[in-house]
């Protein structure tokens, strides 16, 4: 108890939530992306992103929000006016990762005007943090992404860092893999390598607006069960869901009709899922993993 009460105290130093942990030392996130559309000056309290807001339990420790986070523009009246009286119920646990229409808005300033330190230093969209004994690093793909870029060094200094004793989530909007609308995005594949050579043991994506769980891979899409990286694609915030097309390799549980969010139970060297629909869908999907340690 003691370590607790101290864990709780630095984690209210640098700005995170207190650990709401088991007595197994686990904790739950929920991870979505692709949630408001806010055409109108006030939120939809019957749309599917309400909805999925609803989701959300008082005892998930953090959110990790994977960009497009409103729509069309990612403006700041989008996340006034729609997502502040939804998502924005339980802001101080939510940690973003930037998407494509928050760049509709010039230097995603409503992005960051809203989320502001949530989102991490100097606008520049990517940082990491650890909780709970696990370590998050949330990436932006809508910025340069290339291996000489400051990003990509960013990431390499940060996984030499982190990875050699935690377990490791790493986020971000455009997905390498995905049997959805906008199907892979190869300028990905530099930093899912990186990721996976280091031994981070999820990614956790959205922008296609569908459910969609791949085996452990590696970023030529060879699996590799033991030393792979499991990437979840999850567009089903709230968004209109897209049709499926060419089904890629290692993709082992997919769902277009239903919006939901993905809870994921994470414990010392071990870590669960379950997609949870919102009511009206039966649509779920479980499993569990080993950290890379």
């Amino acid at each position: 108890m003691l370590r607790a009460l101290l864990l709780n105290g630095l984690l209210a130093l640098v700005g995170l939530p207190a650990l709401a942990a088991a007595a197994d030392g686990s904790f739950t996130v929920v991870a979505v992306g692709d949630i408001v559309t806010c055409d109108g000056l006030k939120p939809v309290l019957a749309s599917a992103y309400a909805e999925t807001a609803a989701l959300v339990k008082p005892t998930d420790a953090l959110v990790l929000t994977l960009g497009d986070s409103t729509y069309p523009v990612g403006a700041l009246k989008e996340f006034n006016n729609c997502f502040k009286p939804t998502w924005g119920a339980f802001k101080d646990r939510i940690r973003p990762a930037p998407g494509n229409h928050e760049y509709m808005t010039p230097g995603a300033a409503g992005y960051y005007d809203y989320f502001a330190d949530l989102a991490g230093p100097d606008r520049r969209g990517y940082y990491s943090f650890d909780y709970g004994g696990w370590h998050f690093i949330s990436l932006n793909s809508n910025i340069d992404v290339s291996p000489q870029s400051p990003q990509y060094q960013w990431l390499l200094q940060d996984l030499a860092r982190s990875k050699q004793t935690l377990c490791t989530i790493a986020y971000w909007h455009h997905p390498l893999f995905s049997s959805g609308l906008h199907g892979n995005n190869p300028q990905m594949a530099p930093f899912y390598a990186a990721v996976q050579k280091a031994g981070v043991d999820i990614i956790l994506n959205g922008h296609d607006h569908i459910y969609e769980r791949f085996g452990p891979q590696t970023a030529e899409a060879v699996a590799n069960p033991t030393g792979g990286v499991r990437e979840f694609v999850i567009g089903t915030g709230g968004a209109p869901t897209y049709p499926f097309r060419l089904i890629k390799p290692n993709s082992e549980v997919r769902n277009n009709n239903s919006h939901g969010v993905v809870r994921f139970n994470l414990a010392p060297g071990r870590y669960s899922w379950r997609y949870e629909a919102i009511a009206g869908s039966s649509f779920s999907d479980t499993g569990s993993g080993q950290c890379h340690l």
